[in-house]
């Protein structure tokens, strides 16, 4: 069960990393505010995964 953990947590991990490429490419603030909201969305996710707690921002 702790791989398909690990490859769940490297996904969310990837789709992070994806975001915030395209986060600081956004060409207008509703681009922003949609790839912000995504990335937050896709913590919520691999918080839970990782169990920490809530709030928690990767690095």
């Amino acid at each position: 069960m702790t791989d398909v953990k690990d490859l769940l947590i490297r996904g969310s991990e990837k789709v992070i990393a994806h975001y915030r490429l395209l986060l600081a490419s956004a060409k207008t603030e509703k681009e922003r505010e949609l790839y912000l909201s995504r990335i937050e969305r896709e913590q919520r996710l691999l918080d839970q995964l990782q169990g920490s707690l809530p709030g928690r921002i990767a690095a």
